[in-house]
């Protein structure tokens, strides 16, 4: 996965509010990708869809502050804006109680407008949560199957309790050049298709099962680990200096990777970059930062491809 600058990112997913102690801040894994690609610099697409409702104004007015294109997002004329309950445990970890249906469960593939966009991608995003409905499964498989050969795939992929299938993730998988998962995931995974396996070679199995290039697992605390065909490279976290909550630190992370790799950056300086980037996101609330200044370093890493002198 390259990465040229007339080539575009594209982002498909849900965007929606995350009501966290009664406060709604703009949020969903594809949104706060997007977001963050954006502000490091890149040119993103980000389809979405949301209702004909308050909340769906409201999104996009707060689109349009953030100065963040909202062309590629749909309204839809039935189904509500997608929200998610998120409670905090002491640590600051999320566990969420997510509405269902609603608009993002009903992103449509429009053939005339998206093909175009796809042909000029160097790499498409997408998640689980938006394939846990028969239509969205359909219409993401659409996004799929018409990327071109020279542009990856990016999964994260995020499952959350009764939003996925087994199909759902093999599918997934199929299209696959890059993976990003979390401990629990893997062990979800796991069990799926081969639970009689140690976790080290188990990724290795599923790499080559599903023939992906990278898998990116976040291990909380421990820091994380790529695995590419150079064998595993470790991480350690990066200091967290006041916990404010975890919520879209994973997506921080897989957008700086992304970045770094869609710049050619080595799989240790991508690593660092990653979990560096996502230890900042901690220490604020929520998931994405307003201020541009926060990305200004993070855009000189992605540029200056060394090992040296990093923040």
């Amino acid at each position: 996965m390259s990465h040229n600058h007339s080539a575009i990112v594209v982002v498909v997913g849900e965007i929606l509010f995350d009501l966290i102690n009664g406060q709604k801040h703009l949020g969903g894994a594809p949104f706060n990708f997007a977001y963050h690609l954006l502000h490091l610099g890149f040119p993103v697409r980000f389809i979405s869809r949301i209702g004909n409702d308050a909340n769906g104004k409201e999104i996009l007015n707060k689109l349009k502050g953030f100065q963040f294109p909202a062309a590629d997002i749909q309204v839809d004329p039935d189904f509500e804006t997608g929200t998610v309950h998120v409670e905090l445990d002491r640590l600051g970890s999320p566990r969420f109680d997510i509405a269902a249906p609603v608009a993002y469960d009903h992103i449509e593939f429009i053939e005339d407008s998206h093909l175009s966009i796809l042909n000029s991608a160097a790499c498409l995003y997408f998640g689980s949560l938006v394939q846990r409905s028969p239509c969205g499964r359909l219409q993401i498989r659409q996004f799929l199957q018409n990327i071109p050969k020279s542009g990856g795939c990016f999964y994260d992929i995020n499952l959350r309790p009764d939003c996925y299938t087994e199909a759902v993730i093999k599918q997934s998988l199929n299209h696959a050049t890059i993976l990003k998962l979390n401990t629990d995931e893997l062990e979800i995974c796991r069990q799926l298709f081969a639970p009689e396996t140690k976790n080290s070679t188990f990724v290795r199995q599923l790499m080559d099962r599903f023939t992906i290039a990278q898998v990116v697992l976040t291990k909380g605390a421990h820091g994380c680990t790529l695995y590419d065909k150079n064998g595993p490279h470790e991480s350690t976290p990066a200091v967290v200096n006041t916990m404010s909550d975890s919520v879209g630190a994973g997506d921080a992370l897989a957008a700086m990777f992304c970045a770094c790799t869609l710049n050619n950056c080595s799989p240790d300086q991508s690593l660092f970059a990653a979990s560096h980037f996502a230890s900042r996101i901690c220490e604020i609330s929520g998931a994405i930062p307003e201020s541009p200044g926060f990305y200004t370093p993070y855009k000189k890493i992605i540029n200056q491809r060394t090992s040296h002198g990093i923040i």
